[in-house]
């Protein structure tokens, strides 16, 4: 519990109605997506970098822990208050404080919107690609916490390849501005890249200048459905050797697309083990060749029903299923875990059949989808936690996911970071040095050890 001061203090600088201390108001923020919670003493809404500073300023002085927080979307226990204290809630500073068509980049504050931020952008022409699969409640914070990515990774990359600069507050209330507003820019370290993936452990981002790009001429949508997954998966190993770099490589699989289908009634096929979802874009020309060539891939891995947008209206048809699974998975059964394992592209057909033997193994229900272009697997894990039985069978369905996700040659994450989740599972990819030196990074920043404590630092 807080004292009396410090309380008053942070009422003080962030104003009475944007400070909450009543039990319901933290049973609101005391959990995000994972399946833990833990309760805050205070929550906090700072509406500029001035008060993000000041409320540090008093949490460095008093030793109290300061866990950042945004919308809420974390699927790996990241923005848990583990250890009581504050949590730093951005979501009021969510202004888009400028958009620079000429010199392509925009500035933001962390609270805003990702799929608002990309709706501002295509007013000039332009064009932010990343693109969670909750962009639209996501924000542009918690994605630079956890580098988000989403379909569109496969050819534009992730969070961090559109940062330029950031704004950020260190744990003693001290405000430093890394990078800038140029493309290139290799004065001193990179500390724009060291934060962006940090998960709210090194410092809090209060401002977000990311680049933007010209927004393509055209675009097309190819779904393909197979009889069987493994040849989905040759299908993707076949247009990812061929040259062809899609937007969006989406796989799908049979678990997947009957709880779509139960639900929204859109005739998707439920006699199906997968199917996938191809986006191209580019002038109009390459589109329609590199359309027409990748459903000819998947005709000759299987594909036994190949649908191609042709307008507008088509696209979003066709997308509508993927942006809605994970919560119609969520509604299948009380709890539903969303992984996220990476291995090489070409390991993306042997991986899938190790998800679908291991579940068999631990009979744990599964249901899989996949970034399959760059190789990102997210295994929707449906069961009821009040099951202790049934949660051992998860865990050790886990623990073997990622075991043979790093056989494979993966890692843990590709996106949705490590947090509370995979913390006891890092050393399979980090040796002992390497960890120390992420420790070594985290106290020289953060020496009282307040932000964001107990997660994987």
């Amino acid at each position: 519990m807080l004292s009396q001061k410090v309380s008053e203090e942070l009422r003080e600088i962030v104003g009475e109605e944007d400070y909450l201390s009543g039990p319901e108001d933290l049973m609101a923020y005391s959990y995000d997506a994972y399946l833990p919670d833990a309760l805050p003493d205070a929550v906090v809404f700072p509406t500029s970098t001035e008060e993000v500073s000041s409320v540090m300023k008093v949490a460095y002085r008093e030793e109290i822990p300061v866990t950042p927080r945004g919308a809420g979307t974390n699927i790996v226990g990241g923005t848990l208050p583990l250890r009581g204290g504050i949590v730093l809630c951005l979501t009021k500073m969510n202004r888009i404080l400028e958009v620079n068509p000429e010199d392509r980049y925009a500035v933001v504050e962390p609270g805003v919107v990702n799929g608002d931020l990309q709706k501002e952008a295509a007013k000039y022409g332009l064009f932010y690609p990343p693109d969670p699969a909750s962009l639209n409640v996501s924000t542009i914070g918690g994605n630079v916490a956890e580098n988000a990515g989403g379909p569109r990774g496969v050819k534009y990359g992730v969070t961090r390849d559109y940062l330029l600069g950031l704004t950020v507050v260190l744990a003693d209330g001290r405000v430093i501005h890394t990078g800038g507003k140029t493309t290139k820019n290799v004065t001193g370290y990179d500390l724009t890249g060291l934060f962006c993936g940090s998960e709210g452990t090194l410092g809090i981002v209060t401002s977000i200048t990311v680049k933007l790009i010209a927004k393509p001429e055209a675009q097309k949508s190819i779904q393909a459905i197979f009889e069987t997954l493994d040849g989905a998966g040759k299908a993707v190993s076949s247009i990812m050797a061929s040259g062809i770099v899609p937007v969006a490589l989406e796989l799908m699989d049979s678990t997947v697309m009957k709880l779509i289908e139960e639900s929204h009634r859109i005739g998707l096929p439920i006699d199906a083990e997968g199917l996938l979802l191809i986006q191209v874009d580019g002038s109009k020309d390459s589109v329609e060749r590199e359309a027409q060539r990748v459903a000819q891939f998947c005709r000759e891995n299987g594909a036994r029903e190949i649908r191609v947008s042709r307008e507008a209206k088509d696209e979003e048809i066709l997308w509508f299923a993927r942006r809605t699974a994970f919560g119609v998975m969520a509604r299948a059964r009380p709890n539903c875990i969303v992984e996220d394992v990476t291995v090489p592209v070409s390991k993306l057909p042997a991986m899938v059949r190790e998800i679908t033997e291991l579940a068999a193994r631990h009979r744990v229900t599964v249901g899989v989808l996949a970034h399959a272009g760059d190789g990102n697997m997210h295994p929707l894990i449906l069961f009821d936690k009040r099951d202790r039985e049934e949660m051992e069978r998860v865990e050790k369905f886990t623990e073997d996911l990622f075991s043979k996700a790093v056989e494979l040659g993966g890692t843990l994450s590709g996106e949705h970071g490590i947090g509370l989740a995979k913390e006891r599972f890092l050393n399979m990819v980090m040796t002992p040095e390497t960890r120390e030196v992420l420790r070594q990074i985290k106290k020289s920043l953060d020496p009282k050890g307040i932000l964001n404590p107990g997660k994987f630092v």
